[in-house]
């Protein structure tokens, strides 16, 4: 198999885990309590992903001297931010949640730019205001057409992107280096125990109501979108420029739009669609670090 072949299989296949995860969330908090199904989907994960980190003899703990971040990662990365995720598909629809949630570059972007005084070009900053705009316009115009329990979806989600962006920040100024697999492996397990703790106290679960179909989806979502997801993203990110990578931020809302449209019938407005175009454009404008020599050279003239 070639190299461009097998770079775009693991493109599309990180599109279409990304995609399909936040309708298995939606169906996964169906029966089963929020925190409970994040604390079963890392409880799945971990055990595979500690192999697969032995398996590649890579390190389980942080360095020393970080160990105590590591605990950060895995109450801010995942704990509280999966949570709010799955908490948030409650109330809103799983294509509105993967449109919030493909804002991630643009808020890393944003806090980058306040806690690592990141510069922006010109364009990066046309590119985020559109992107920002965008998005804006796109929740107003469906927080008008559903009801107030969307308020708090959209806040659930809204609040998991930025505490996410503020983790990747963190890690870039204080755990650079760390091997992906090992800042996933142990902090998704420790997770896994403080949630189902909590949730053993704070919802009192009954397996009794779980249905087929939502344990199916934890499965799915432990298996398939925390360890396959994780393992393919990483190696697209080997085998192509973390941009063409990024391009994944584009591509799984659209999945999720149509497999929402398909299952669950629904659809955004009309006029959030047409804002679409521009938000996914916004972000691609963000991302680029340069613009072509040939836009530059005409926009020069």
């Amino acid at each position: 198999m070639s190299k461009q072949l097998l770079c775009t299989i693991t493109f599309v296949s990180v599109c279409l885990i990304w995609g399909t995860t936040w309708m298995a969330m939606e169906i996964a908090v169906e029966t089963i309590p929020p925190i409970t199904a994040t604390g079963l989907r890392f409880l799945i994960s971990a055990p595979l992903l500690i192999a697969v980190t032995l398996l590649m003899k890579k390190a389980l703990l942080f360095p020393k001297g970080k160990r105590k971040f590591m605990v950060a990662v895995a109450v801010f990365y995942f704990a509280i931010p999966f949570t709010l995720m799955i908490l948030g598909e409650q109330y809103i629809s799983s294509g509105l949640a993967s449109i919030i949630f493909a804002n991630m570059p643009i808020a890393v972007l944003a806090v980058s730019m306040v806690s690592l005084s990141l510069r922006l070009s010109a364009h990066q900053f046309f590119g985020l205001g559109m992107a920002v705009i965008a998005l804006c316009l796109i929740l107003s115009g469906e927080l008008e057409m559903g009801d107030s329990n969307d308020n708090a979806g959209i806040l659930a989600l809204v609040s998991a992107v930025l505490i996410h962006a503020v983790m990747y920040v963190l890690t870039q100024k204080y755990a650079k280096g760390i091997h992906v697999l090992t800042y996933n492996a142990l902090p998704s397990g420790i997770a896994a125990l403080l949630l189902l703790v909590v949730g053993l106290f704070m919802e009192q679960p009954d397996a009794h109501y779980f249905t087929a179909e939502s344990m199916y989806a934890v499965v799915y979502l432990g298996l398939v979108a925390s360890v396959i997801g994780i393992v393919a993203y990483f190696s697209l990110n080997q085998m192509t420029a973390p941009f063409t990578a990024s391009l994944c931020f584009l591509i799984f809302p659209v999945v999720a739009l149509l497999l929402d449209a398909w299952i669950n019938d629904n659809h955004l407005s009309e006029l959030s669609q047409q804002l679409l175009l521009p938000l996914l454009i916004g972000i691609v404008i963000a991302k680029v670090p340069q613009l072509p020599t040939w836009l530059v050279s005409r926009s020069n003239k």
